[in-house]
């Protein structure tokens, strides 16, 4: 691995070990075992750097979810308790990757202060959407139309969502039936006909 692959390494270490703003270039460059300099010649900033990282990490953590989906795919061919399946083991995968969970609520929370931090997040969303609207589809990857957009959004929602009130009280966070009750109930509520 040459020096850059090592700070990428370092500094997601650093991720889920310190989070975001705590992480200091100095932290980096120790974990990675490459000098102070490398970092501004190799990214330009510690800034630039964990920005890189964090996409990075994030990118790893869809492919464990993708894991989490064919597991369910096992489960059942119904799709009520392929639901059911995945949300359980999205909330076991939170417990191996609390870190990553914890930096990424810390980074958003410093966007407005961080124009570079906001755009690393910005460019990374459509790509983000429709990689959640494929995975839980069970599909390879999905057509880049506005369908697939909303439904990566809404899975965006329900996964973040689930991850802030996992790392509040994971013992308090929703089950999988939790999840479809509440989808069973709200889209009740939202798409039934209005009475008259």
């Amino acid at each position: 691995m040459g020096n850059r692959e090592e700070l990428m390494a370092g500094a997601k270490r650093c991720l889920y070990e310190k989070g975001y703003g705590r992480t200091t270039a100095r932290d980096i460059a120790s974990a990675s075992g490459v000098s102070l300099a490398a970092i501004g010649y190799h990214f330009g900033s510690k800034e630039a750097l964990l920005n890189a990282a964090l996409i990075e990490a994030v990118g790893e953590w869809g492919g464990g979810l993708a894991k989490v989906v064919a597991v369910a795919d096992q489960v059942s061919g119904d799709a009520e308790e392929r639901f059911v399946a995945v949300w359980e083991g999205v909330k076991e995968a939170f417990a191996e990757h609390r870190g990553l969970w914890a930096a990424q609520f810390e980074a958003i929370a410093q966007t407005g202060h961080a124009p570079e931090l906001e755009k690393a997040l910005a460019d990374s969303q459509k790509e983000g959407r429709l990689g959640l609207a494929a995975l839980f589809q069970g599909l390879p990857e999905v057509p880049d139309t506005e369908e697939e957009l909303a439904r990566g959004m809404f899975y965006q929602a329900l996964l973040a969502g689930m991850a802030a009130q996992w790392l509040a009280a994971p013992e308090q966070a929703p089950t999988g039936r939790d999840f479809l009750r509440g989808l069973r109930l709200v889209g009740d509520a939202v798409l039934k006909p209005a009475a008259r």
